[in-house]
């Protein structure tokens, strides 16, 4: 079965959205914000 390209690029932007969506909701919890942050400065 081979989608259409309209189809695959409505279907890649929906999931752009809902990752994007995902990222913004996880950052209202400020304690992962700020864990988040310790992880990455511990790289260093």
């Amino acid at each position: 079965m081979k989608l259409p390209r309209r189809a695959l690029q409505v279907a890649a932007g929906l999931l752009a959205a809902a990752a994007l969506g995902a990222v913004f909701l996880s950052y209202l919890n400020p304690h992962l914000a700020v864990d988040l942050a310790n992880r990455l400065w511990a790289c260093f």
